[in-house]
């Protein structure tokens, strides 16, 4: 046991004094196994190497964008029956006069599929044949920060792991010059922008190096990306390994992840110098892409962001996120909805085509949807929050296109037909990635913890 432990004491000293190319690499899988950080292996042949969430902050209406209830509208004024309200949670409406406001968009079909879809969304819609539909979608929490933690962590307890991190973990990157999970955000004016904390992309008790990294949208994505004046890379590097020797020394001969993790930040911003500008500058893409998703970049858009988002796709970025912030619509849900689908319809049609075009959407999930949806009531001339049934779609790699699976009620209500949990929802996505969700987990104060946590069920009818 003594000559065991001091040969891997010896291994990484030399590993870590020997640069960080093949040695750092050697060093970080040492590393990994010491902390019980073993990767999972797949149990499957993996149809997903990458993930794009779009994630459409606020709560956007699926009764607006891809559930057609024509007995809502012709219900549009009249009480809500109180069979389907009664000991239901409701937000802001608690103890308010219901009544029933109608779809506000026309719907209608498209593609080979014949799927309906919102006539807010022209650009969208011409992606019928390759997105599957998810009517029957359902959460468990009611406001948008506690959603927005369900939908990311799969729990509403604070400091779980997000799920970028959890893939991140369980794969590993694929880049060494980018982080593995990448965050964007932009802000709409079609509705309330309601905050996004870090902690939604935070990695909670998984080793800090799988943590979701912000880039920004306007200017340099990382703060401080460019040397200052008179530093050069030789010097540069010169400093970064007189502190990872201090790291070391702090060290010792013992485990500590955070450590590890304040070295391999420090090597992966020092190779961000040059991965980041190459990165964003756009002067190799040419104009009809740029014409295709309607941005010159750099802007803060979410065109901008979704042009980047295959960026970062092609560059091995394994979870990529992006938010746009725009969705609330409490009042005047018709103007607001407009303006929110025009924002966001042509660049989501551009990525996935896009995507499409470089054979990168065979390898490629693509999720869209939002925290939660919307009331059949009406909250004045908008919707309130809504939990028990709402919308989503998915493309991509694995993924059954042209397909439209469960349902709501008559009135959008309810999800009663094949049903779908945020934790279905995370099972499927890490199904398609090669990994089984309850064999993904992690021991922490004595619990194995996972991203499904004590539920999920892939949802294999969305499978091709």
């Amino acid at each position: 046991m003594t000559d065991v432990l001091g040969n891997m004491i010896s291994r990484r000293a030399f590993l870590g004094q020997s640069g960080y190319g093949v040695g750092a690499a050697a060093l970080g899988s040492l590393l990994a196994k010491e902390q019980g950080q073993l990767l999972i292996p797949t149990v499957r042949r993996p149809k997903a190497r990458r993930v794009i969430h779009l994630c459409m902050a606020g709560g956007p209406s699926h009764l607006e964008g891809f559930d057609w209830k024509p007995e809502l509208r012709r219900r549009h004024g009249q009480d809500m029956p109180e069979s389907f309200t009664k000991g239901q949670p409701i937000a802001q409406l608690q103890g308010q006069k219901l009544r029933c406001l109608g779809p506000q968009y026309e719907f209608s079909r498209h593609g080979e599929s014949g799927q309906q879809i919102s006539d807010a969304f022209p650009q969208m819609a011409q992606l019928a044949d390759d997105i599957c539909i998810v009517r029957s979608m359902f959460t468990e929490q009611i406001n948008h920060d506690p959603a927005h933690t369900f939908m990311n962590t799969g729990t509403a307890i604070s400091g779980r792991p997000s799920m970028g991190s959890w893939v991140l973990y369980g794969l590993g990157s694929e880049t060494e010059d980018l982080p593995g999970f990448v965050v964007l955000s932009s802000v709409g004016k079609g509705g309330q922008a309601q905050p996004i904390s870090a902690r939604q992309w935070h990695c909670g008790f998984l080793p800090g190096r799988h943590q979701g990294v912000r880039f920004h949208s306007v200017g340099d994505p990382v703060h401080y990306v460019g040397r200052p004046p008179g530093v050069d890379a030789a010097s540069q590097r010169e400093v970064l390994d007189a502190i990872r020797d201090l790291d070391l020394l702090q060290k010792g001969d013992g485990s500590n992840p955070e450590i590890d993790t304040r070295i391999a930040q420090y090597e992966m911003g020092y190779r961000m110098h040059a991965s980041v500008p190459e990165l964003t500058d756009l002067s190799d893409e040419p104009q009809d892409v740029l014409d295709l998703y309607g941005t010159r970049g750099g802007d803060g858009t979410y065109a901008s962001n979704c042009l980047l988002a295959r960026r970062l796709a092609e560059r091995g970025v394994r979870f990529i996120q992006l938010y746009h912030r725009a969705w609330d619509h409490h009042g005047n849900i018709r103007g607001g909805f407009a303006i929110s689908a025009k924002e966001v319809d042509r660049a989501t049609y551009a990525l996935v085509t896009d995507l499409k075009r470089r054979g990168l959407l065979e390898d490629t999930l693509i999720i869209y949807g939002g925290e939660f949806g919307r009331t059949p009531m009406g909250q004045g001339s908008g919707r309130d929050h809504h939990i028990k049934g709402f919308s989503l779609w998915l493309a991509g790699a694995g993924i059954r296109g042209g397909f439209t699976h469960g349902a709501t009620d008559e009135l959008g209500y309810h999800a009663v037909q094949d049903r779908v949990h945020v934790n279905d929802l995370h099972a499927t996505m890490l199904h398609l990635l090669g990994m089984d969700h309850e064999r993904l987990t992690y021991r922490y104060r004595g619990r194995d913890f996972r991203l499904t946590d004590v539920g999920g069920e892939i949802v294999r009818p969305i499978l091709a």
